[in-house]
């Protein structure tokens, strides 16, 4: 297949070597999207310097409005289907390849890096708060979802053309899967490592909540 990443990035200039480094060790550079959402830092400059392809946003809109742009990019091109993933090193670029062999088994439309298949290393504070919005996606949906909080995720390209988000924050992900669900596509799961390394996180809380709550009651 021929798969694109795409990686929303805001100040993550201290992650990014090592992020692109590992994840040209899997795919071409020319596959890496780095959309980088108003950063302040250097992040622009090393995506260029690693020679991954860049797409900045002038101000901080939000990482669904950072995966709009990138899905928006790659559909440009000719991929076959995406693999999202967060720039801080909470996803092990290594995986990239145990995605795409489970979608050659399975044909899932939408696979789910999960954390919740070994919550070893997950602050016991996220394992209730990921285990209570899974669930909650799951009675909106009606399919097994697998953490739906997870950002790290296998999308083929006939999902993402039908698909347009209209959230911009944290939301956009659970936007996303209610949108997938109700294209009638189909999920799969793979368990990935929970990785935690005291990362400055770029959520608010309350309004994370807020707007997460808005996204799963409103009507599509």
């Amino acid at each position: 297949m021929n798969v694109a990443v795409i990686i929303p990035a805001y100040n993550a200039a201290d992650s990014l070597p090592a992020l692109f480094e590992r994840t040209i060790a899997v795919l071409p550079k020319e596959n890496i999207f780095l959309v980088n959402d108003g950063s302040h830092d250097s992040t622009k400059q090393i995506g260029e310097k690693f020679g991954v392809q860049v797409i900045s946003h002038t101000s901080n809109i939000g990482k669904g409005a950072a995966l709009q742009t990138g899905f928006d990019a790659v559909l440009k091109k000719n991929f076959d289907a995406v693999i999202t993933m967060d720039a801080d090193l909470q996803h092990r670029p290594e995986d990239i390849s145990r995605f795409i062999e489970m979608y050659a088994r399975t044909k899932c439309d939408v696979i789910i890096g999960s954390r919740l298949q070994n919550k070893q290393g997950m602050p016991i504070h996220r394992v209730l708060s990921n285990t209570i919005t899974t669930g909650l996606v799951r009675m909106r949906t009606g399919r097994a979802i697998s953490d739906s909080q997870s950002g790290f995720r296998f999308i083929t390209r006939n999902i993402i053309e039908r698909i347009t988000l209209s959230s911009t924050g944290f939301e956009a992900e659970t936007e996303f899967l209610i949108k997938a669900a109700l294209l009638g596509a189909s999920f799969g799961s793979i368990p990935i490592e929970t990785i935690y390394a005291g990362e400055k996180s770029n959520m608010t809380h309350l309004q994370t909540t807020v707007n997460f709550i808005k996204v799963l009651l409103k009507r599509y």
